[in-house]
């Protein structure tokens, strides 16, 4: 059994203190639970019906492994919104956190093609005290090619390529088998692949919504900004047909474990 937490903090207040400046120097603090992976593999078709849909909503209290609060997130689809000709929904995902006297934002859009399972295009701002990020890629499936703002380019190895935002909404189209894994190579960046996703088991978990039936995922990611070496990612979905994440957590060095606990959703299902 994989504990339900994983490795925390030095406990000495300086030692934080010291290693929260670092690493809020590294953008996606909050953003870690949704960055620094994708994938490819099986996807739905364009006869079944997704587990989200535009107007779905979901907001997040932010704690430390300790139990400290620190901010809050919010995760929500708008749409529809024409790129190039293609109706695709708008993933949003903003979080606001503060630890000691250190404020930290993050905000990751991704614009999803729906029917061919595809992100077309992905935007990210990080900002703290130390530091500042700001990324924008659009993605061409039909040459497997990206381009930045800033005039990067670059091959893709996948005809349906997918960003960090949009892989969160991927997850829950797999099939939730306990004991299944997958190996994906969707990420636009060739060097963050693979990523493996294994279906762990299914739960209980309490949060402020009260106690949630949940499928728990573990996911293995590459992601050399966010993690040393390889990073775990573990996501609780609720055990339904919206597959909503009630729970996600990621580990990183010196403060340890962050979870997004989820505290209200609005969420509009499609059933086959």
């Amino acid at each position: 059994m994989i504990p339900s937490t994983l490795i925390h903090a030095p406990a000495t207040p300086a030692s934080k203190l010291n290693g929260w400046a670092i690493h809020l120097r590294q953008p996606g603090l909050i953003g870690l639970a949704v960055a620094g992976v994708c994938a490819s593999g099986p996807l739905p078709s364009a006869s079944v019906a997704l587990p989200f849909s535009v107007g779905e909503k979901m907001t997040y209290q932010v704690t430390l492994g300790n139990g400290d609060k620190v901010g809050a997130a919010t995760m929500w689809i708008e749409g529809p919104v024409d790129v190039r000709g293609t109706s695709t929904y708008l993933l949003r995902f903003d979080s606001k956190i503060r630890i000691a006297f250190l404020n930290a934002v993050s905000r990751s859009s991704s614009w999803f093609d729906p029917v061919r399972g595809s992100a077309l295009r992905f935007v990210k701002h990080e900002q703290n005290p130390l530091t500042r990020n700001d990324e924008s890629v659009d993605f061409y499936p039909d040459q497997k090619e990206w381009k930045s703002a800033k005039g990067e380019t670059g091959a893709s190895p996948s005809s349906t390529p997918l960003d960090e935002l949009s892989f969160m909404y991927f997850i829950r189209t797999l099939p939730m088998t306990p004991g299944a894994t997958y190996k994906f190579d969707r990420h636009f960046d060739a060097a963050r692949n693979p990523t493996t996703v294994t279906v762990i088991r299914r739960d209980m978990i309490p949060t402020p919504m009260g106690e949630l039936r949940v499928i728990l995922v573990e996911m293995r990611v590459r992601d050399p900004r966010h993690y040393k070496g390889e990073g775990v990612i573990r996501i609780h979905l609720t055990d339904d047909e919206c597959r909503l994440p009630a729970r996600i957590e990621s580990t990183m060095p010196v403060v340890g474990t962050a979870v997004l606990t989820i505290s209200s959703q609005n969420s509009r299902c499609r059933k086959p």
